[in-house]
C-alpha cells in the first residue's frame, strides 16, 4: 500500500465545494450584521495566531474570502506546514469591509481546524522521529471534510491510509466471518478489484499467520501488546507490512514504534483535534 505525503494543495474543485457549503449554511438569506456597513467600505484585517502551532488552510481561506469578494486581496506570512508562534501574524487581507465580516468565521473555521490537525500531527511525527515508523491517520474524519483533514495531516508530517472504501481493501473482522474466513477474503479481494492494495486486521498469531500464507500486502495489529508485536515482526520477516493499531497515545507511541512495525493509525490525529486559536481585527 502506499501513502500519500505529497503537500500538493488538493482538487480547487474539492476546496470550493467545502468552502460553498461553510458559507451557504453560515450566510443563509444574507449577512444582516455586515449590511450595516456602507457598501463602498473598504479594510484590511489581520490575522493572528494566539498559540503555537503548524500552519494549515490556506487554499481553503482563499477560496473563502475570494467567493465572498473576488477582489480581496490575501497576503501571506506562512507557508502550510510552517511552524508558527503565538503573536505570529499569519496573513493580513484586504477587501470589502463587508466582505471581509462576511467571511471571516467560515474562514477562520478552516483555518483553526485544519492547524489544530497539522498541529496534532506534527506533535505525534515528532515524538517518533528517531524511528523508522509511519504515523497513518483513519477514516476518523469530520464529515465532508475529509480531504482537507488528510491534506493536514500530510502537513504536519504524518501520512495518509486509504482516502475512503473505494482505494484500498481492509478487511476487517466482520468481513472475514461474512466471507468465510482469512484466506477466502483475500482471494475474493484481489478477484474483485486486481492491483488494489488488500490490508488484513488480525487479533491473534493464529490470524497473522493466515494472513501471511493468504498473501495480504499489510497486516493489521489490532490491540497486540508490544511483546506479541514484537513477536508479529519475527514471525513476518518482511513477507508483509505490519501496521500497529488500537488505543495508541502519548505514553505507548514510541514503545509501539521500537517493536519494529512499519506503521502506526492513530485516530487520534483527525478526530480529537483542538481548534488552534486565531483571531481577525480590522486595522
Amino acid at each position: 500500500m502506499s501513502e500519500q505525503t505529497s503537500l500538493t494543495a488538493p482538487d480547487p474543485a474539492t476546496v470550493l465545494n467545502n468552502v460553498r457549503a461553510a458559507l451557504a449554511e453560515d450566510i443563509g438569506s444574507g449577512d444582516i450584521t455586515a449590511a450595516l456597513i456602507g457598501a463602498n467600505e473598504q479594510a484590511t484585517a489581520v490575522v493572528i495566531t494566539r498559540e503555537d502551532g503548524t500552519l494549515c488552510g490556506r487554499p481553503w481561506v482563499d477560496a473563502v474570502f475570494r467567493e465572498v469578494d473576488r477582489d480581496a486581496a490575501i497576503n501571506w506570512h506562512f507557508e502550510d506546514g510552517q511552524a508558527i508562534s503565538a503573536g505570529d501574524t499569519l496573513f493580513t487581507v484586504a477587501g470589502s469591509a463587508r466582505g471581509l465580516l462576511t467571511a471571516e468565521r467560515a474562514a477562520l473555521n478552516f483555518l483553526q481546524l485544519l492547524s489544530a490537525t497539522a498541529t496534532t500531527c506534527r506533535h505525534y511525527a515528532d515524538s517518533v522521529a528517531a524511528t523508522g515508523v509511519k504515523l497513518l491517520d483513519t477514516r476518523k474524519t469530520i464529515p465532508g471534510l475529509r480531504i482537507a483533514q488528510k491534506y493536514a495531516v500530510r502537513c504536519g508530517g504524518c501520512f495518509n491510509h486509504r482516502i475512503g472504501l473505494y482505494d484500498a481493501f481492509l478487511i476487517k473482522e466482520n468481513h472475514i466471518a461474512a466471507c468465510g474466513g482469512i484466506a477466502a477474503a483475500v482471494n475474493t479481494a484481489r478477484q474483485h478489484a486486481p492491483g488494489k492494495p488488500v490490508e488484513v486486521e488480525v487479533e491473534t498469531g493464529d490470524e497473522l499467520q493466515q494472513a501471511l500464507a493468504a498473501g495480504a500486502d499489510r497486516i493489521m495489529l489490532d490491540n497486540f501488546t508490544l511483546d506479541d508485536m514484537r513477536a508479529a515482526v519475527k514471525v513476518t520477516a518482511g513477507r508483509a507490512e505490519l501496521e500497529a493499531s488500537g488505543n495508541v497515545t502519548d505514553k505507548t507511541l514510541l514503545p509501539i514504534a521500537n517493536t519494529g512495525v512499519d506503521y502506526i493509525s492513530i485516530g487520534a490525529l483527525t478526530k480529537d483535534c483542538r481548534a488552534l486559536d486565531l483571531s481577525m481585527r480590522l486595522d
